[in-house]
């Protein structure tokens, strides 16, 4: 497949498509009630996931560097917001962590910040993509994919579970058939 037809191929603009939707509906998650907010979460990152998945294989060309758009203001600003919802919901056990097979303590790990993880990559991915300097997408797409592989698929995947628990076995502990806010 050559680089044009990796741009332009089905699988990467749906995969832009849902990028930019959670990108959007991180940056504007401020002072949404929980329940919503986890709802929406259940939702987009399964198909964030499907659609990273899909994406083309292809290396990068290394023309051109690759911006690093979000700021650190940035990233503290998704995570803050995603803490401030997810209150005392907030944090998880991670079996799924390399340190896990020698430690006898589970390895906490924090909702608000694996949604910030996975936005940094997101973002700035498709903030290279809106730019539409072809070779700098071409590169965009191959760093992306590599950092799904190696960091942010896995994140999201054990984020998933914790979203899931908050959603439905949260509710079940409490005898509720609504998640509490």
């Amino acid at each position: 497949m050559e680089n044009h037809s990796i741009i332009y191929h089905k699988n990467t603009v749906e995969f832009v498509t849902i990028a930019a939707q959670y990108c959007i509906f991180m940056e504007q998650s401020s002072g949404r009630p929980r329940r919503e907010f986890v709802e929406i979460l259940l939702k987009l990152l399964p198909l964030l996931y499907v659609k990273a998945v899909l994406l083309p294989e292809c290396e990068a060309l290394g023309l051109f560097p690759i911006e690093e758009l979000v700021k650190e203001s940035d990233y503290k600003f998704i995570r803050d917001v995603s803490f401030q919802i997810m209150g005392e919901q907030d944090d998880y056990l991670d079996v799924f962590v390399e340190d896990m097979k020698y430690s006898e303590e589970p390895i906490k790990r924090n909702i608000s910040e694996d949604l910030a993880d996975i936005y940094q990559d997101v973002r700035n991915f498709v903030g290279v993509y809106k730019v539409g300097l072809e070779d700098t997408m071409y590169d965009a797409i191959a760093k992306v994919k590599e950092n799904f592989k190696l960091y942010w698929g896995q994140t999201l995947v054990n984020t998933l579970r914790a979203l899931h628990d908050v959603y439905f076995n949260q509710q079940i502990k409490s005898g509720n058939t609504e998640v509490e806010d």
